[in-house]
């Protein structure tokens, strides 16, 4: 069902030309009904990397949403933090996301950690005083060739016992496991009111745009770079969210 005050996800619903997938008006108009729809246990995850924030968030250091879109994961962040001595850097290259995104913190009439969003690409994004960095279905839309670049400046902007915490639509090594799960997410999508022309339009539009990778390339990015820890803490069909430790 949709949510109130969602507008629902169309983008896909009429037959048009090829293109690639782009974050743009039209895209943050729906964007919450479509990653809703489209991300299984995505409101969990949001839910949980809240709970995982409040507990690793070092006094007075920052927390960094890389990605934030139209900011779920940020507000839900600041919520669980109203009187933590902490700031919250939430970034994203979208101009049409974070416009949205701060007409919503103008909006909220509650207590929560104080917000500083940024309209820039976080491949350039300075990092610092970091207890806590949240990369929400976010590194699977960056180049694969500046993915470990950006992940050693995560790491180098830090704190000794940080968390990041990252989500990501996954693909399997196994051609046979990857072909279930993929079948099985299609399924999903079906499930939740997407057509299939909407799903064959929207998987042509990310083909070239979403590049997903196994767990185990995630697991020995993150290890070569210095984390001590690693591991999966949600996954559902081809989507998946781990954490690692400085």
């Amino acid at each position: 069902m949709n949510a109130p005050n969602r507008k629902k996800d169309r983008l896909f619903a009429e037959q048009m030309l090829p293109g690639d997938f782009v974050f743009d008006e039209q895209v943050a108009d729906v964007f919450e009904d479509m990653i809703n729809r489209s991300v299984p246990g995505y409101s969990s995850i949001v839910a949980m990397v809240a709970i995982l924030a409040e507990s690793y968030t070092q006094a007075n250091s920052k927390i960094y949403d890389l990605g934030c879109s139209l900011g779920g994961t940020t507000f839900a962040i600041a919520q669980q933090l109203p009187s933590t001595p902490c700031s919250i850097v939430a970034i994203d290259n979208s101009p049409a996301m974070i416009s949205r995104m701060e007409k919503k913190r103008a909006s909220l009439d509650i207590t929560m950690a104080p917000i500083e969003c940024r309209c820039e690409d976080i491949l350039a994004t300075e990092i610092f005083n970091a207890s806590v960095v949240v990369l929400n279905f976010t590194l699977q839309f960056i180049e694969i060739s500046e993915r470990n670049r950006l992940i050693e400046r995560v790491f180098a902007g830090m704190n000794s016992k940080g968390i990041l915490i990252l989500s990501e639509k996954i693909r399997f090594p196994d051609k046979k496991l990857n072909s279930l799960f993929v079948d099985l997410y299609h399924n999903f999508k079906g499930s939740m009111g997407y057509s299939q022309l909407e799903i064959s339009q929207k998987r042509n539009a990310l083909e070239n745009v979403l590049i997903p990778e196994t767990i185990d390339t995630h697991r020995n990015r993150l290890i070569q770079t210095g984390f001590s820890s690693f591991d999966v803490w949600f996954q559902c069909l081809n989507f998946a969210s781990m954490v690692a430790f400085k």
